[in-house]
């Protein structure tokens, strides 16, 4: 698939998705690196105090997520083989779960 051939929605969503999970690398870099979460990320959010103490690993789960996402937009987007597309698939899902687990057990 390509940025050529398809609907021009399920394009659009793609590039959304993308723009969406790269806007998630940058802030979870940004919490992880600063070792401080956004003022309105903490109000929006409700964090209670022992979650407020784990910057670092909270904004290493957002960028997993954002990784998540945008590996798994690349094979609509880029045009690559059936076996590569699979295979970013994958390691797609292995962002998305490592970040669930992590998030699971910042969250006790």
């Amino acid at each position: 698939m390509s940025l050529d051939d398809g609907d021009p929605v399920m394009i659009a969503l793609s590039l959304v998705a993308v723009v969406l999970g790269l806007a998630s690398v940058v802030l979870g870099v940004r919490v992880a690196t600063s070792r401080r979460f956004p003022a309105a990320w903490i109000r929006l959010a409700r964090l209670t105090p022992s979650q407020r103490s784990q910057p670092v690993g909270m904004g290493s789960a957002q960028v997993m997520i954002g990784a998540g996402i945008v590996v798994q937009q690349a094979p609509f987007l880029i045009p690559m083989p059936y076996p590569v597309g699979v295979a970013l698939f994958a390691v797609s899902l292995l962002f998305l779960v490592t970040a669930a687990g992590s998030f699971a057990l910042l969250r006790r």
